[in-house]
């Protein structure tokens, strides 16, 4: 018998401290909730879970991103939806001011209400914004625009006495024709005609010259090439213009990047193209006032609206106009285009987040249910080991007996 080592003692105290040990670390979970709760529970599974944990907060916040994009992009599209209604009325003034039971006064109280919707359109592009950044100013838009290595200028055709052709579409010659018909006997009616063609794959500008026909390729229209003309004219090689004098760098600084992924170079990447009315060729430059437009936002005249004041004018002014309107109507399908889009974005990265969050919970999370099982088995145990703790204390005083 010896009493200075009691074994027993010493093993059943070492059992007592790990079930000591267990039972507080079920209780940390139960209470946690956690499996892991530091480091030192599972190294590997706090390393995998956190990197989880990263992509989920990401993923969460990307969707936000998206639906702040899908904002703006509302709020582009809603200002370009009441430039499409004045866009419409503005061409209904123009066919409206066709009609020759309109008197010269008729036409200019016509003119009137156009300059101010064609300032609206210009203020609804100067102002239109989301979070202070303007949307439909062309100051988001990044894509540029390709400089060409002719553009056609300012041609002039010597016109004939026969038919002519321009770029494949022949127009009639005939020397006793009546303004606006479908023939021509001179510059001026040839001007309208070309005015009032939609089926030239180039569009010019026309307008009178004393035997000659003036053509000024429009912006929109730039070519390398001149226009082709042929039978019953000849076309000058002197033009004016300088090439690509409108042309404009690419700046993908300028464009709007949406983060809408968890990680680097997952983006989307929108330009708003400039919708005010100069870009969208309703007006030209001047400080008139008979035509006079604004930016919509103070009184002072910067440029001139299309002209209604003849009838010629009014029905060139309705081919511009609805090349206007086609042009918003693109800008405003591209936008929508963008929103489907994004809807679709949100709703993947949300199932991707839950996804990732269930995998993360099964590394992370404790099963309730099993801890507190061992929570259970920890307790009886510690209690048993402290009971025989004492017991075994009680062993080296038998001892004693041999004393007696």
């Amino acid at each position: 018998m010896r009493i200075n080592h009691n074994i027993a003692a010493l093993n059943t105290y070492r059992q007592y401290n790990n079930a000591n040990a267990a039972q507080s670390k079920t209780m940390e979970k139960l209470s946690s909730g956690m499996r892991i709760n530091n480091a030192a529970d599972d190294a590997a599974g706090l390393a995998i879970s956190e990197k989880m944990r990263g992509q989920i907060r990401g993923l969460d916040m990307a969707s936000k991103n998206a639906q702040d994009a899908n904002s703006l992009i509302q709020t582009a599209e809603g200002a370009l939806n009441e430039t499409h209604d004045i866009l419409q009325r503005m061409r209904e003034l123009g066919v409206q001011a066709g009609n020759d039971t309109n008197t010269e006064s008729d036409r200019k109280e016509i003119q009137k209400e156009l300059n101010q919707m064609t300032s609206e359109v210009n203020r609804i592009g100067n102002t239109t914004e989301f979070n202070t950044q303007k949307l439909l100013d062309g100051s988001k838009d990044g894509t540029g625009k390709d400089a060409v290595t002719a553009v056609a200028g300012e041609y002039k055709v010597a016109l004939g006495t026969g038919n002519i052709t321009i770029d494949n579409k022949t127009f009639n010659y005939d020397a006793n024709a009546a303004d606006n018909g479908t023939t021509f006997k001179n510059a001026a009616q040839l001007a309208a005609l070309i005015a009032k063609d939609d089926d030239l794959k180039v569009k010019y500008d026309a307008s009178d010259a004393s035997g000659d026909l003036k053509l000024v390729q429009t912006t929109d229209h730039e070519t390398a090439t001149a226009p082709v003309v042929s039978a019953g004219g000849t076309l000058s090689t002197t033009k004016a213009g300088v090439a690509g004098a409108d042309a404009v760098a690419a700046d993908p600084a300028k464009s709007f990047k949406f983060q809408i992924g968890a990680n680097e170079n997952q983006s989307l990447t929108l330009d708003i193209s400039d919708m005010r009315a100069n870009a969208l060729g309703l007006t030209t430059t001047g400080t008139g006032s008979d035509r006079g437009v604004t930016n919509g936002s103070s009184s002072e005249i910067t440029e001139q609206a299309l002209s209604v004041l003849t009838h010629d004018d009014a029905a060139a002014t309705v081919t511009t106009i609805q090349a206007a309107i086609d042009k918003v109507s693109a800008e405003r399908s591209k936008l929508g285009a963008n929103q489907n889009r994004l809807d679709h974005t949100m709703n993947n990265l949300n199932t991707a987040s839950e996804n990732l969050s269930s995998a993360e919970s099964r590394i992370r999370d404790t099963d309730m249910a099993k801890t507190m099982m061992e929570q259970t088995k920890n307790s009886i145990l510690a209690q048993a080991s402290q009971a025989m703790l004492s017991q075994a204390n009680q062993q080296p005083q038998q001892v004693l007996q041999l004393l007696r």
